[in-house]
């Protein structure tokens, strides 16, 4: 465990006096601030390995000078938030579900985040309450909106009465019928996951929480308490993760993450492939290495540990499963289905 301060470390500087980055790093990480907000928790800083310059724990969180190299093919709205967005707050790109992004403030800050240039801690982009109300309103004069979606941001940063005026807000709705909120904090900032805050989740629609990690060793003992408070609270918890090099692209790792969702009543559900941000092209891998990641994961690991591998189509068209094929219908008028193994077999439709 660190001895250093227990606040979160917000510049390079904090970290190099944590001891988890030399010194000598700290004026080209500066530059890397002043574009991409910098945030690690406690909980987060105890776990990097100050002995391994490859730890992927600290892959994920600690500022690195490759950010600073952007690629002509990445956006700063790689998956099309802005062409979606009718009103601040919401963004609107499928019939029956909407997200709501009351915050752009997170605990953690992400060094492949998608919405790295909008999210930071000055809150820029957080509603006001006007701003909110009217995000609320346009939830309640669509119909056709079953489930809304509530991230950021970190929407579990904001107070438990903030979140549960707003689940109440949507419990009067009728036609909402289900609340989904993506959060980092149950592995980021386990404290966070207080009685109080677990009531106002349950105060509104059908409540999920997606919890996201990208390594089982993001799961330290706090995190799983607080996964499992959300669970002994009825609280049903979906995963999500990004297949991100140096990090989770090894079949043995990826499939140790799924069985630690497993093991914290956490259903895996969406693996993303890296979106097209600014600054990351060190973690993407290509689709087919992604492919054969998760085709290593068939046959071998519980089919409760099989992930919907994902793509969220740049220019805001939405997610489509890229996953790898094992039918394929033949020129005969035959079929081939191939086993875990590798195996082709002939079937007669």
């Amino acid at each position: 465990m660190l001895s250093a301060t227990r606040k979160t470390l917000r510049t390079p500087a904090a970290l190099a006096d944590a001891g988890l980055i030399p010194t000598a790093t700290v004026p080209s990480l500066e530059q890397v601030a002043r574009q991409f907000a910098v945030a690690v928790t406690p909980e987060i800083a105890d776990l990097i390995a100050q002995d391994a310059p490859d730890d992927p724990i600290a892959r994920q969180y600690l500022p690195d000078p490759a950010e600073l190299q952007i690629l002509p093919s990445e956006l700063s709205d790689p998956i099309g938030d802005d062409t979606h967005s009718p009103i601040p707050g919401i963004v609107h790109r499928y019939p029956d579900r909407v997200l709501l992004k009351p915050v752009h403030i997170c605990p953690v800050y992400c060094r492949f985040c998608f919405r790295r240039e909008a999210v930071g801690p000055t809150g820029a982009g957080t509603l006001n309450e006007s701003e909110l109300q009217d995000a609320l309103a346009y939830i309640e004069n669509h119909p056709a909106i079953w489930e809304v979606i509530i991230t950021g941001g970190d929407p579990l940063i904001l107070s438990s009465q903030r979140l549960a005026a707003i689940a109440a807000r949507l419990n009067e709705i009728p036609h909402v019928k289900t609340m989904r909120i993506h959060t980092r904090v149950p592995v980021a900032d386990p404290a966070r996951v207080t009685d109080d805050l677990i009531a106002a989740l349950k105060s509104g629609p059908t409540i999920y929480v997606a919890i996201h990690a990208n390594h089982p060793r993001e799961f330290s003992p706090n995190a799983r308490r607080a996964c499992a408070a959300l669970a002994d609270a009825g609280i049903p918890l979906i995963s999500q993760s990004v297949l991100l090099r140096g990090v989770n692209d090894q079949v043995e790792i990826l499939g140790e993450l799924m069985r630690t969702f497993v093991e914290n009543r956490i259903k895996p559900y969406y693996l993303h492939h890296p979106d097209l941000a600014k600054g990351t092209s060190h973690f993407r891998l290509t689709i087919a290495e992604g492919q054969r990641l998760v085709e290593g994961l068939r046959g071998r690991y519980s089919g409760l540990c099989q992930p919907t591998y994902v793509l969220d189509i740049p220019g805001g068209y939405g997610k489509s499963p890229i996953g790898p094929g094992y039918f394929e219908r033949n020129a005969d008028g035959n079929s081939s289905v191939t086993d875990y193994q590798g195996t082709s077999h002939r079937y007669r439709s």
